[in-house]
């Protein structure tokens, strides 16, 4: 399944209307907030249809499992949006993740907790905003496209060390960006992150990682953050998603898979947006100069007009990296 779907659902008490344009969507919130009472509608009118006073009104069908019946409904299933609800167990398991990977279904998992076997993106986070009988969904995180805490307030702009979610290409290319005198670490995975500022907690830091599949990390940085003003956050969507965006790959057609995204990534074959872009880069850049390999970085791509080209893609983070 691919694209961006608009849901209602609603009786005559209270109305919710949002857009799931993923295949996994967090909604978080405190107790008392409507996300039980959304899942529990989508159940009923699922299993009584219009008998339930209940409306639901979406292009593709809306259902829920729980923790007895799960692999059964998923089993037959397909092309639809999942609504799972917090007490629910199963979405913490490992044997969830494997099997709704590779699904053709949808999936919007109400949570207060972190899922950390799965690959959810920052930009799909959600709580729920309540104005009278009507409620929609607010990005829990929206801003975290941009660098976070009071940069540049009572020191140096430049940061005094780069952490790096991965190991390979993208952190070969932040380190050889970045001026000499700043330390670029590899994380080695997003997992590692937080251990790592906790290790060194008065360094003025900028983390690099990969929104499309960093939810599951940000409470605990964001939390981190807010107690210390000298770490900065950048989240692109991946480092091939940087590349893709830097014009070195001509083509509208490259444009327009960035900008609408969803109507391209089919859930059956890709567990995140990140896998889409590293198969589309490594596609496009094929027996080209440009050839892409995510294990170690082309050196091409460290070529003055080749950098240059990438580094305009997050100008908002040069100064921190120490480039002029």
């Amino acid at each position: 399944m691919k694209g961006q779907y608009h849901v209602i659902v609603q009786n005559n008490r209270v109305k919710y209307e949002f857009d799931i344009r993923r295949n996994i969507t967090i909604i978080k919130g405190d107790s008392a907030t409507g996300k039980t009472t959304l899942v529990s509608l989508i159940e009923t009118y699922d299993r009584l249809g219009s008998d339930s006073g209940i409306e639901v009104v979406c292009t593709r069908r809306c259902l829920t499992v729980n923790n007895s019946n799960w692999e059964a409904v998923l089993d037959r299933s397909s092309d639809s949006i999942v609504f799972i609800d917090e007490e629910n167990t199963i979405i913490k398991s490992k044997d969830f993740a494997k099997k709704i990977q590779g699904t053709s279904n949808y999936y919007v998992i109400v949570t207060r907790e972190n899922l950390p076997n799965l690959p959810y993106s920052v930009e799909e986070i959600y709580g729920i905003h309540n104005s009278g009988r009507y409620s929609d969904l607010r990005k829990t995180y929206n801003s975290f496209y941009r660098l976070y805490g009071s940069p540049f307030s009572g020191y140096d702009r430049k940061v005094q060390k780069i952490i790096a979610e991965d190991s390979n290409a993208g952190y070969e290319f932040f380190k050889s960006a970045a001026c000499t005198d700043i330390n670029v670490f590899s994380a080695g995975g997003k997992t590692k992150i937080r251990r790592m500022l906790v290790e060194d907690p008065d360094s003025t830091v900028l983390i690099i990682a990969d929104g499309a599949a960093f939810g599951s990390e940000i409470s605990e940085i964001y939390m981190f953050m807010r107690s210390h003003s000298g770490v900065h956050l950048y989240l692109p969507e991946s480092f091939e998603w940087i590349l893709l965006s830097s014009g070195l790959i001509d083509g509208n057609r490259i444009k327009e898979i960035l900008e609408k995204t969803e109507d391209y990534v089919d859930s059956s074959q890709y567990f995140s947006w990140e896998q889409f872009y590293t198969k589309l880069l490594v596609e496009e850049t094929k027996n080209t100069y440009l050839q892409y390999s995510k294990s170690k970085l082309n050196i091409v791509y460290l070529d003055n007009r080749q950098k240059t080209a990438i580094l305009h893609v997050f100008h908002i983070i040069w100064e921190m990296m120490g480039i002029s």
